[in-house]
Formats: structure tokens, C-alpha cells, sequence
């Protein structure tokens, strides 16, 4: 019964948290004696639910001596006040003065001062106010038990107290944390933000440090200003807090344990970034706003697209940073840095995740908006993408573009509730507040550090010019715009303070802007602590990877008796593990394939191609929706005990000293999970990373990762990366969603051989060419478009030999024995239809049709079929056929390329037809009558048949 009450105690807000002890000394007293506590609390413990039949004095005293002493042990020291110490009156007050401390906890930063511009304060908080807890002014000396309040002493009067709070949470910074679930951590919070009263004293070496990066934020921007006027720049003016945020952060985090950092931004302030922190020379920025950059190859991008690394010193030795590229699509980077700062922990074995630290700096009105956001963070705490935590830094112009009315921006009070999804905890802070800034930092580093979790700066802060330096901003926003003209910088206010105080005299202040502006004018690098001869082991090194052709080839032949032997470990199960009945049929199947007893279908060579891989020295990474067992259960690489839920993965134990296997069914997610992996891929280049959509139509989820970063991050910014997609496609009467990995989406990007587009149709082909992904330096995209009713079809099956043996071939030809001087015509097509067009062909007897299926579109393989055709002497027509609508597929796409394969042929008078579905606005029918009745007539105009 107890529990039960204490649990409806603890959901009450003014008994809750820290005053718990208090009340749990009432409350025991009251069980003891109802009449030695209050009238108050005796009515009030009086009106709490109890179990049914047991009244309060029924419950055994030792009972509730333990129960208390359980929760002592968890909860702050609170010495109780005895009954005989205090009136009833003064009891009432004392529960009203823990119900303040609570109220400034959840809504002090509601009144906190962080709008710079004065047009967002909020004074009339009720919950705030003596009245509405039934104090007034002239409580104001009176002594009551500060509770949980960390103030330094146990008893302090009501004034002290309101002092304390107003301190600590309605400053400059207001932090939300009350809505974290976990006790520890609100108090670590609560103690971090009372005990200093949220200001901590600085040293006068901080001081003048933070001046000078306050300068040189300024320093650049003004600069720039002066030498291209209304040039874009996405300038960081009004915001210049973030330098001195990111320098107290990088040199704080590199003092502890951090040896990398990665960070992901969109345009704000970017430029700034890279020079007064990553250490890019001055002298290259003003090349690139002059137009002095020359490109050999690739399309390159605008400057404030550019990422950068470099190595910096810090306390606690070197640390690398890396900026990541980004484009225009603002948060789409997120997850693309917590993929590559993943692959980085990875490589380092840093289990722990503290050695590398992602930064993601967001901008007010995308972070509220993009709901990658949203998905980035349901990856923070996940198996397959957890990073200990990632710091996350909202400049907050207080605009989107144009707009700033809070009722269109958003449906939330603050820009950073998306946030809450995961309990992160939130520090808005006023960006013209330095010394704030810097405190909110050191809590955010501190809070990574010990919960491993995501943390939230919100710099509120402004935008001094328009969304960019072409813009006139007065036009939609003349109130903000007007406040903002008469608005002295950051760097002034704090410097004028700072003069005030004593600390450095004007002429010194005066020294300090000039000599930056100084190096700025010879061209000398101005980041502090930039490491000039930087330690390379820090780095991936890409040197293996550049310059190799897309026709490099490498053997992926593995030899009989590996391949046999590696078929039956994959079979091994722990003794006493209970297999499910249909795996179990999988399992033993298997194991007859690898005997040579069975062709191997699809799910066994592709298992086969990550066990040689790992055997090798290849870590493998599997990330989708259903990745262990497969969306058409075809894979089953992970085995679930029927008895226990116990899991056992065959390939994860195949040696003792393999690389690592990672294989994650992943979070309902399409854009955050392939945007991740891309980032992995681009840091671990040994490794085989795949993403495998559930239905390859889903992958129109993930869109902006195709075309931002997947088809063209190597032209655009020099990034090579060899990830791999599987995107399941085919034709089986399933419906518009479910038939059409989108192929002519991927074609139509495809230019300066810049991904690869593959549809296999054999167990050995995926396994050549998953092996030829990893094994052969080129890297590359890979987009397979895998199969679904071929998984288990009778005649997609390989042999052992065909696996030991061979090689991934970019044209199939002509499967049957024919006699190819009476071949008149010529079927080319990909995939599924390909069985449909053989079984048709083999139950007419047709003896003047061969097909030949290209199993990679792109590059298309021009000189490989053209060898095939030229075994034809005597064609007389071509023909192509897809599955998909004429406007889809690969027909419009591709056919160039055919068109010049068949100009090359004897016969002049060849010319190309097609065979398909009439166009479609739509990628599939949705009745499987009319689906059929399609399929029929495609098979036998590709045929030539009625």
C-alpha cells in the first residue's frame, strides 16, 4: 500500500524531486501518530487513494522504516523539521517555499533574460510569484529549509532563497531539464546551476581570451564586409558568441579524453568557423571570393559549402577536427556527422564513445522544421548509431528566412522541443552575454562527458544583415531591424565591461582588434592553438582509394574448399538453442549447399560473400528496417532463440580475431539511417557498408541523401565514399508501392562515372559483386537492385564452383546452347523479366531469340556487349525490355547507349525497339489481373510472339 501512495506522492509537482525527503518525514510521522503533523498535511495525507480493505494504521511499522530507508538512499539529505520546532502555520509556508524552489526549477527560463534585442522578455510568470504560493514580501526574512537547494547551508531565509533561484535560473541563462526522466540528472543539473548561482567566476587570462575571440569573430566579418561589399557570405554578425563557444568547447573536450571532433553546420557563420577555428588560411578564403580557384575535374561548390580538417592542441594533447561538408538542404548533415563520427569510434575500438565527439550547429527555424532532426535524435541512443552523446548548438537568429512570428515558425514555445523527444536537456543562453556563453558550454561538454547523452545550447542571438548580405531584412521584419540598427555588437558590450571592470585599458582593446586585422591582411592563419605540422595517424587515409578507373578489375575467386567450410560454420548454432521451425529448414538447406548437395540460392551467396569478406580482414556493416532476417526472410543472419529471445549471429562467429560484423535492424527511419551510413562509409573505406531499404520504394525517403551526397559528393567536394544500397525491385503484382525501386531516378544521375547501378539475377553474380565492392580500389556507390520473388525462384541458383570460380560479369549472355548463326533476334533487358522471357522462350522452342541480360547499367558496359552481339552475324532486330512504364526503368536513360552498341554491329539496318508497359504516371497497376494480363503481353512482343 505504501508504495502505491508514495508513488501518487512523488507524481504531485510541489512534493516532488528534491522535497521529497521533507515530505517523507511528514509523511512517516503521520503513520506513526496522524495528530503530531499539521492539520495541513494530515488532511492532505488523509485524502490519498488507499488500497482497498487496508486503512494506514493496519501497515506494519518495520515495513515503512525500510521502505524509507530505500528511498533516503536515493534521494538528497533534507534534515526534517521536528513537529515541537516550527507553528503550523510556518509549516504551510515551508510546504509553499519547496513548491518556488520547484517552479523556478521547471520555469525559470521562462523569465530568463536571453533575447540580446529586449523583444522576447517575459516578466509575468505566474508561477514565479510569492502570491501564487501564498508568500508575500514580508516572509522575505523569515527562515525556512532550503530542501534540496543547493545554497550551501540547510536553513536560509525566504529572500536568500528567491535570490538564489533568480540567480540561477533567470540570468542570461535559462536551462529546461526537469522534464528528464532520470533523478540523477536533474540533480546534477540543479547542483551544477545553484551552487555558482548560474555565473561562475572567470580568471582575467579567461577574460581576455574570450575578448579575443569575440574580436576575431568580429574581425572577420567586418573584413570581409569591407573587401566584398554584398558579396553572400552568410555572415555570423550578431551571433559572433559561437567562436568563443566552439574554442572553450574543442580545448575543454581535447582536456578530458576527446581526440576527434566532427561538426556538421549549414551557412551561418560557416566561413567564420573555418578560420578563426579549423585554422583555414585567410589568403584561401579571399582567393575563393575572387574567383581565383581552378578546378581540373568536378563541379566543385560555393565557399560556404566547403568542409576542412585540421589538428589543433588542446590540454589534453592533439585533436583532429573535421568540418563536414554541407549542402544547401541545412540539417540533412546531422546524421551524416554521427556516421561518420560512429565509423571513427569504430576504428578506435572506443566502445566507451570519448574519443571522438560530433558537434551539430542548427539553425533556429530548420531545426524546428526539418524533421531529419526528429530522426537524428531517435538514432542517439540506438545499438546501431549510438555516439555517446552529440552537442548540439542552435544559433538562434530568431528568424527563418522571413519569417519570425513564433505562430508561423512553429507550433512549439521554443525552437529546441523536438529535442525533449529524447530527455535532452536545454541551455538557452543570450548570445550578447559572453560569460554565460561560455558557463552554458562548460555544462553542455560536462553533461556529454558524464550521461553520454545529447545536449542542447540554444544561442539566442540575431542576424545583423538579411538572410544573406544581398538582402534587406527591414522589409519583413522593421521592429526586429530597427532594434538591430542601434544594437552594439557583442565584442563592444563585453569589452566596454571589461574596461569597466578593470581588467584591460582601451588602448589594449584597441591592439587587439587592430592586430587581427593585421594577420588577416598578410594572410596569416588566426585560429589559436592550430597545430602547423599536424599528426597524420589522426587522419583516414584515402591514398589507397584515388584514381582508379571504373574497369579496374580484382580477383574475387575464393578457393572450393574456404568457401565449403565457411558454408558450414554460417550453419553452427550454441547446443540447446532452439531454432524456429521454418529457419531451422533454412539452416539445413544450407548446410546441404554448402555439401554441394543444393545450388545456392540468393540468401546463401550473399551470406558467403560477407564470411570471405570478413575472413579477409573487411569489417561489414548491414543497416535497414529488416536487415537480420531480410524483408522477404530470405537472409536470417541473426537467429532468435524460441525459448529465451536469446539472438546468435553465425557470421559475427567465424574466427576469434575477425573484423567485426555490425548488423542492425534500424528505426523506421529512410533519410537519418541512409544519411548515417553515407557518413560511415566516407570514413571507413575498408569496411563493406550497406543500407538495404525494406521495399526499394522506399529509398524516395531518403531522396536529398541520393542527390546531395550519394550521386554527387565526389564531384562537388573530392569525397569518394563505397557505400552500398540494396533496394529490393521487382514485378509481382504488389502495387504502386511496392514494385519500383525508382531505377530511372538513379540513372538519370548517373554521369561522370560517378555511381554504380547494378541489377544481378544469380546468387553468383551478388556474390562477386559485393566482394569486387570491397576488394578492388575503386570506391564507388553501389546501387543494387536486388530481387524479391527471384530469392527463392528455381531457376536463380549457382553453383559452388560458379562462386570459386568466377567474377562478377556486367553482361550475361545467352544461358541455353543455341546455334548463333540462327539467332535473328536479339532481347536485352535486366532483372526479374528475364526468367519471364526464358521459361516463354523455352516452352515455344524458340531457336531464333537469345537474351542476354546487363546486369550493371551504369557505367553501362558498352565494349561487353558489344562482344556478345558481335556472335550474332545474322540479327535482324533488337529489342529491349523492361518491366517498368516506357517513362520509367532504364529505356530513356540507357538507350544511347545501346543505340551505339548496335551501330557498331555488321548489320547497319539494325535498329532498337522497345518492349514494356505503355507509360505510367504511376510506377505499378494495383490489380493483380490487370498485372498479369501486362506481363503476358510485354513477354511476347519482347519475343516477337502474339
Amino acid at each position: 500500500m505504501q508504495d502505491s501512495v508514495m508513488q501518487r506522492m512523488w507524481q504531485s509537482a510541489h512534493i516532488s524531486g528534491g522535497n521529497a525527503a521533507y515530505v517523507e518525514e511528514m509523511y512517516e510521522r503521520y503513520l506513526r501518530d496522524p495528530n503530531s503533523v499539521p492539520e495541513q498535511w494530515r488532511d492532505y495525507f488523509a485524502s490519498l487513494p488507499q488500497v482497498e480493505g487496508v486503512g494506514v494504521q493496519d501497515v506494519p511499522h518495520s515495513t515503512v522504516r525500510e521502505n524509507f530507508l530505500h528511498l533516503a538512499r536515493n534521494r538528497h539529505r533534507v534534515q526534517p523539521v521536528a513537529a515541537s520546532a516550527v507553528s503550523s502555520e510556518h509549516e504551510k509556508k515551508q510546504v509553499q517555499v519547496l513548491r518556488l524552489i520547484s517552479s523556478y526549477r521547471i520555469r525559470g527560463h521562462q523569465k530568463a533574460k536571453l533575447d540580446p534585442l529586449g523583444l522576447m522578455t517575459r516578466e509575468n510568470i505566474p508561477d514565479l510569484k510569492l502570491d501564487y504560493h501564498g508568500l508575500t514580501e514580508a516572509d522575505a526574512d523569515t527562515v525556512f529549509q532550503t530542501g534540496s537547494l543547493f545554497i550551501g547551508k540547510d536553513d536560509a531565509t525566504l529572500g536568500e532563497i528567491r535570490e538564489t533561484l533568480e540567480a540561477a535560473y533567470c540570468g542570461s541563462i535559462g536551462v529546461e531539464f526537469m522534464h528528464i526522466v532520470d533523478t540523477e540528472e536533474r540533480s546534477w543539473f540543479q547542483q551544477k546551476l545553484e551552487s555558482v548561482r548560474g555565473r561562475p567566476d572567470m580568471s582575467t587570462d579567461a577574460r581576455l581570451h574570450l575578448l579575443e575571440r569575440l574580436s576575431a569573430a568580429e574581425g572577420l566579418e567586418k573584413y570581409l564586409g569591407t573587401r566584398y561589399p554584398g558579396t553572400k557570405r552568410f555572415g555570423l554578425e550578431g551571433g559572433e558568441s559561437l567562436i568563443p563557444m566552439l574554442d572553450e568547447m574543442i580545448q575543454r573536450t581535447g582536456a578530458s579524453s576527446v581526440q576527434e571532433i566532427v561538426i556538421g553546420m549549414a551557412h551561418r557563420g560557416r566561413l567564420n568557423v573555418l578560420v578563426n577555428i579549423l585554422g583555414k588560411n585567410p589568403a584561401e578564403l579571399f582567393a575563393e571570393f575572387e574567383g581565383k580557384i581552378s578546378l581540373s575535374e568536378g563541379s566543385g561548390d560555393v565557399k560556404y559549402h566547403q568542409g576542412f580538417s585540421s589538428n589543433v592542441m588542446t590540454p589534453g594533447g592533439e585533436v583532429h577536427l573535421a568540418l563536414a561538408f554541407n549542402p544547401s538542404h541545412l540539417e540533412i548533415v546531422s546524421p551524416v556527422v554521427e556516421g561518420s563520427v560512429r565509423a571513427r569510434q569504430d576504428r578506435r575500438n572506443d566502445n566507451e564513445r570519448k574519443e571522438v565527439l560530433p558537434i551539430s550547429i542548427h539553425g533556429d527555424a530548420a531545426f524546428a522544421g526539418q524533421g531529419v532532426v526528429m530522426e537524428t535524435f531517435q538514432l542517439s541512443q540506438t545499438r546501431a548509431y549510438g555516439t555517446g552523446g552529440t552537442i548540439h548548438i542552435v544559433v538562434n537568429n530568431q528568424v527563418g528566412f522571413t519569417t519570425s512570428k513564433r505562430e508561423d515558425a512553429r507550433s512549439t514555445e521554443y525552437c529546441t522541443d523536438v529535442a525533449k523527444i529524447v530527455g535532452a536537456p536545454i541551455l538557452h543562453v543570450n548570445g550578447d552575454d559572453p560569460e554565460a556563453v561560455i558557463f552554458a558550454t562548460k555544462l553542455a561538454v560536462d553533461y556529454r562527458k558524464e550521461f553520454k547523452k545529447d545536449v542542447v545550447i540554444d544561442l539566442v542571438c540575431y542576424r545583423r544583415r538579411g538572410h544573406n548580405e544581398a538582402d534587406e531584412p527591414s522589409s519583413t521584419q522593421p521592429l526586429m531591424y530597427g532594434q538591430i540598427k542601434v544594437q552594439e555588437t557583442t565584442r563592444n558590450l563585453y569589452a566596454k565591461s571589461l574596461v569597466e571592470l578593470g581588467v584591460l585599458s582601451g588602448e589594449q582593446d584597441t591592439d587587439i582588434v587592430e592586430g587581427y586585422r593585421n594577420a588577416l591582411e598578410n594572410g596569416e592563419h588566426v585560429a589559436n592553438s592550430l597545430v602547423r605540422e599536424p599528426n597524420t595517424s589522426l587522419y583516414v587515409d584515402w591514398a589507397p582509394y584515388l584514381n582508379h578507373k571504373w574497369t579496374a578489375q580484382h580477383d574475387t575467386r575464393v578457393a572450393l574448399g574456404t568457401l565449403q567450410e565457411l558454408g558450414q560454420a554460417l550453419t553452427q548454432v550454441p547446443e540447446g538453442f532452439a531454432v524456429q521451425r521454418q529457419v531451422s529448414k533454412i539452416i539445413d538447406d544450407r548446410r546441404k549447399m554448402a555439401a554441394g548437395a543444393l545450388p545456392i540460392n540468393w540468401g546463401m551467396g550473399e551470406s558467403l560473400a560477407y564470411a570471405t569478406l570478413l575472413m579477409e580482414g573487411h569489417p561489414v556493416r548491414i543497416t535497414g528496417q529488416d536487415v537480420g532476417r531480410g524483408t522477404f526472410s530470405h537472409r536470417h543472419a541473426v537467429l532468435h532463440s524460441q525459448k529465451d529471445g536469446a539472438t546468435w549471429v553465425p557470421l559475427a562467429h567465424l574466427a576469434e580475431e575477425q573484423p567485426p560484423l555490425q548488423i542492425y535492424d534500424s528505426v523506421l527511419s529512410e533519410e537519418a539511417v541512409l544519411a548515417f551510413e553515407y557518413g560511415y562509409a566516407t570514413t571507413q573505406p575498408n569496411s563493406l557498408v550497406i543500407w538495404e531499404a525494406q521495399f526499394g520504394d522506399f529509398v524516395n525517403g531518403a531522396q536529398v541523401v541520393i542527390d546531395q551526397f550519394i550521386s554527387s559528393g565526389e564531384t562537388k567536394w573530392g569525397r569518394l565514399c563505397g557505400l552500398t544500397m540494396l533496394l529490393p525491385h521487382g514485378y509481382e503484382g504488389q502495387g504502386p508501392e511496392h514494385s519500383s525501386a525508382r531505377l530511372e531516378r538513379f540513372l538519370q544521375l548517373c554521369a561522370e562515372h560517378n555511381i554504380q547501378v547494378c541489377v544481378p539475377t544469380t546468387p553468383a553474380q551478388v556474390f562477386h559483386m559485393l566482394r569486387r565492392q570491397v576488394l578492388r580500389p575503386l570506391r564507388k556507390p553501389l546501387v543494387v537492385f536486388t530481387p524479391k520473388s527471384l530469392l527463392r525462384h528455381k531457376l536463380a541458383v549457382s553453383t559452388l564452383e560458379d562462386l570459386a570460380d568466377g567474377s562478377f560479369q556486367t553482361v550475361l549472355p545467352e544461358l541455353d546452347e543455341q546455334d548463333k548463326s540462327k539467332v535473328e533476334r536479339l532481347v536485352m533487358c535486366s532483372g526479374k523479366v528475364y526468367y519471364d522471357l526464358l521459361e516463354q522462350r523455352r516452352a515455344q522452342e524458340m531457336d531464333n531469340v537469345a537474351i542476354v541480360r546487363i546486369e550493371q547499367l551504369y557505367p553501362f558496359p558498352e565494349n561487353d556487349l558489344q562482344a556478345i552481339m558481335d556472335e550474332y552475324p545474322n540479327l535482324t532486330s533488337v529489342v529491349w525490355c523492361q518491366e517498368e512504364p516506357m517513362n520509367q526503368g532504364a529505356w530513356y536513360c540507357s538507350q544511347h547507349h545501346m543505340h551505339r552498341v548496335i551501330a557498331g554491329h555488321k548489320n547497319k539496318k539494325l535498329s532498337l525497339t522497345y518492349a514494356g508497359r505503355p507509360a505510367s504516371a504511376a510506377p505499378a497497376c494495383g490489380y493483380m489481373s490487370v498485372h498479369v494480363e501486362q506481363q503476358q503481353k510485354l513477354v511476347a512482343d519482347a519475343l516477337g510472339t502474339k
